[in-house]
């Protein structure tokens, strides 16, 4: 069996705002929500500066007391993008006991609950105290935000995490797709959360000396590394037929995944790696070079992701790679490590529907290496007809989905 795939739901949750509507349309204005970090006063020795952190945002405006005991911050992320993502759909989850065994569950992240596994560690190598919170293992396992979304609406299908650094979404992306299209269920609820903005792990990244210190400027000769963010991006993927059969607003279809692995080094990224996931993308939605407008690109403003992102594009699209728009909009909601490919998604179903590629922001300079259309700084209108999404981590894992405008 080999169905056609369609999104008729999608949530997100970030620094540019707490709803899918309000990203996007930040995204679509150009507008960038990286800010001084806060909520870390006391370490004046931190040299993380900036983030892109989700503000004003209150755990109890969206659960109960009792609930939030079971749920790291990562988890009620991925809760509350998923509500909106099955709102929107207009599927009936509570009534319809055959849908949820039909429904599928996949969720990628790509550090789990960090919250949870610092307040762990402060306890007990600071405090002392050998007793921590009951529910610490329920909380901080990768697999929480999956459970907890599959829990929530029923779904009895296939339910999992998929942990693949910076491709996590991408990755959980193209499994839920591969479900649905084999016929195995009907729907699958997936994406992406993270929520990785602690102490722990923001040390960690300061090590690796990868992050910026004013703010993300993809593919510009400026550029001075990535920069860390939170939130969660969940979608809505179902068989076509279904889908239409209850009179379902589709937002787009799904037409392809593609993966690889570098087996190279384990965080230089390779050109030929994201290359044989970038034309296996294109092979699995059957779409030719020439019908792709826009590349929502990887992007993360490290000298060594921008320029052998570009070569990979070129390697692939050969001379339509001039006529391509290619964007980061990491430059505005930051990067979400685990959940960057779902904040992501949101943009490439936006241009899709609107027919506007949002820009890369923050950009001066543009790098000899990184050679092709970046849209830099303003929002561009064009015919958009077909759509890559680009995810390449650490470890050498690259995934990309493809999608196509349904008319």
């Amino acid at each position: 069996m080999n169905r056609r795939v369609v999104i008729t739901g999608m949530g997100a949750i970030c620094a540019l705002g707490h709803d899918a509507r309000s990203m996007w349309q930040g995204m679509r204005e150009g507008r960038g929500a990286i800010a001084p970090l806060a909520g870390f006063e006391d370490h004046a020795d931190l040299r993380v500066r900036v983030a892109a952190q989700v503000r004003d945002y209150d755990p109890l405006a969206h659960f109960d007391e009792k609930k939030l005991l079971l749920l790291d911050r990562v988890s009620q992320f991925a809760l509350i993008a998923a509500r909106e993502a099955v709102a929107q759909s207009g599927l009936d989850f509570a009534t319809d006991e055959a849908l949820r065994a039909r429904t599928a569950c996949i969720v990628g992240t790509g550090t789990g609950g960090e919250q949870t596994n610092d307040e762990a560690s402060r306890r007990l190598y600071k405090e002392g105290n050998p007793r921590l919170h009951p529910f610490s293992i329920v909380r901080r396992m990768v697999n929480a935000p999956a459970s907890q979304v599959s829990i929530a609406f029923g779904a009895g299908g296939p339910s999992f995490a998929v942990s693949s650094a910076c491709a996590s979404a991408n990755h959980a992306l193209a499994q839920a797709f591969g479900l649905v299209r084999s016929g195995t269920c009907d729907v699958a609820l997936a994406g992406g959360t993270e929520a990785c903005i602690t102490l722990g792990v923001l040390r960690a990244w300061e090590a690796m000396r990868v992050l910026a210190d004013d703010t993300c400027r993809p593919f510009c000769k400026q550029r001075r590394g990535l920069v860390l963010a939170e939130g969660a991006g969940m979608f809505v993927l179902e068989d076509f037929d279904h889908a239409r059969a209850r009179g379902a607003e589709i937002l787009a279809e799904f037409a392809g995944a593609g993966m690889s692995a570098d087996a190279g080094d384990i965080v230089l990224p390779s050109d030929a790696g994201a290359a044989r996931a970038i034309r296996s993308a294109l092979d699995d939605a059957r779409l030719n070079a020439s019908d792709v407008d826009y590349i929502n690109a990887h992007g993360t403003g490290t000298p060594a992701n921008d320029p052998t992102e570009t070569r990979a594009i070129r390697k692939v699209f050969g001379e339509h790679a001039g006529s391509l728009a290619v964007s980061s909009t990491k430059s505005m909601h930051g990067h979400a490590l685990g959940a960057a490919g779902a904040l992501e998604l949101v943009a490439a179903i936006g241009s899709l529907r609107d027919q506007v590629v949002p820009p890369t922001a923050n950009f001066l300079d543009p790098d000899p290496e990184c050679d092709l259309d970046y849209v830099p700084n303003t929002p561009r209108e064009r015919e958009v007809r077909a759509v890559l999404s680009n995810a390449f981590a650490f470890g050498g894992l690259n995934a990309v989905v493809a999608l196509r405008r349904v008319s």
